[in-house]
């Protein structure tokens, strides 16, 4: 098999990083404020086994019980968790393509066997993925690479329609236009939904590797059964805690990156990319009938790193994570460029 890959982590200075969907803003000066104030004698204990300080915190902030979360050490872990949870060896995981590929990368460690839909031309549910009578369904929204966003009545068709468990992966919802776009309320009428957020995002928490899952009672009682001991540590629940308290510092980020992504979409159209209309921290640009690889070179001799799949589908791509206007200002010069 085939690890992950994750986007490329350059250990020299002054490059413009627009390749790993980092918040380009700090996080609050609240978390920094909490860090330094944990940084004590106390790193000698192991934080609390099933983050209830943390998980309290959340319930009140998301409105849901305590009981309705687990947290992980990114939602990458959950999503580790998950698949320990439901699949076997041999059972089915569906998912809709392109989409973000440790899916594809968990489904083989488990031994299990993917159920890959093609997305339609505009990045709806596809109608076969709840036909694939698979124990585990995964949709990130919006979803990665694209930023499209599926709307709640085709969430809730969808979760009702599938055999197992729905996991929709919501790791960029905060960057969606308008409210209501989280389908973190439907858990309540949907017993087989799974909701995941993370912290790396929105919160500028990537370095602290921090994610929530909410569901009913029962799965995450389940989902408790296959989580390590310890799985977050002290720094990191203290982080999170704090980041959840300042939430007015995450919108007015947030409104910047989305200021700063119409921007970007309207500069790359002008130079005649074709962009999906994106909700998340980033956009897919793309020249049908064109490999962008050369593309992606030549921005990172110029210092700019964007994101370039070597995947069939995507070599007309690439995508870039919207940065400060002063960096999107540099792509979109940097693009122009003869």
């Amino acid at each position: 098999m085939h690890g992950y890959t994750p986007g490329e982590q350059p250990r020299d200075d002054g490059y413009i990083k627009l390749n790993t969907n980092e918040n380009p803003y700090p996080p609050s000066p609240r978390v920094l404020a909490a860090l330094r104030k944990a940084i004590n004698p106390s790193l000698r204990l192991y934080p609390e086994p099933l983050s209830d300080g943390l998980r309290a915190v959340a319930a009140s902030v998301y409105g849901v019980k305590p009981e309705n979360i687990i947290v992980g050490n990114g939602s990458d872990e959950l999503l580790s968790m998950l698949m320990r949870s439901f699949v076997g060896p041999g059972d089915r995981v569906a998912f809709p393509s392109p989409t973000y590929s440790l899916y594809e990368t968990l489904i083989e460690i488990q031994g299990g066997e993917k159920a890959e839909v093609e997305y339609p031309a505009k990045f709806s549910v596809p109608e076969a993925l709840a036909a694939q009578n698979a124990p585990l369904t995964f949709l990130c929204n919006p979803n990665s690479p694209t930023g499209t966003l599926v709307p709640l009545q085709e969430i809730d068709r969808l979760a009702r329609a599938v055999s197992g468990i729905l996991v929709l992966d919501e790791a960029y919802v905060d960057f969606a236009d308008g409210e209501g776009a989280s389908a973190l309320p439907l858990i309540r009428q949907l017993p087989n939904l799974v909701v995941l957020r993370t912290f790396s995002k929105s919160f500028s928490l990537a370095g602290m590797r921090i994610g929530l899952a909410f569901a009913a009672e029962e799965i995450i009682a389940g989902m408790m059964k296959v989580k390590d001991s310890y799985n977050l540590n002290r720094l990191s629940l203290v982080a999170a805690t704090a980041a959840l308290q300042d939430l007015t510092w995450m919108a007015r980020n947030v409104r910047r990156i989305q200021k700063s992504r119409r921007k970007l979409i309207a500069g790359a159209k002008k130079m005649g990319f074709q962009v999906l209309p994106s909700q998340a921290n980033f956009v897919l640009v793309r020249k049908p009938g064109e490999n962008l690889r050369g593309v992606y070179e030549a921005l990172k001799r110029n210092k700019i790193l964007v994101r370039y799949f070597d995947v069939p589908g995507l070599h007309e791509c690439l995508r870039i994570t919207v940065g400060t206007a002063r960096e999107v200002a540099a792509l979109l010069s940097a693009l122009a460029a003869p």
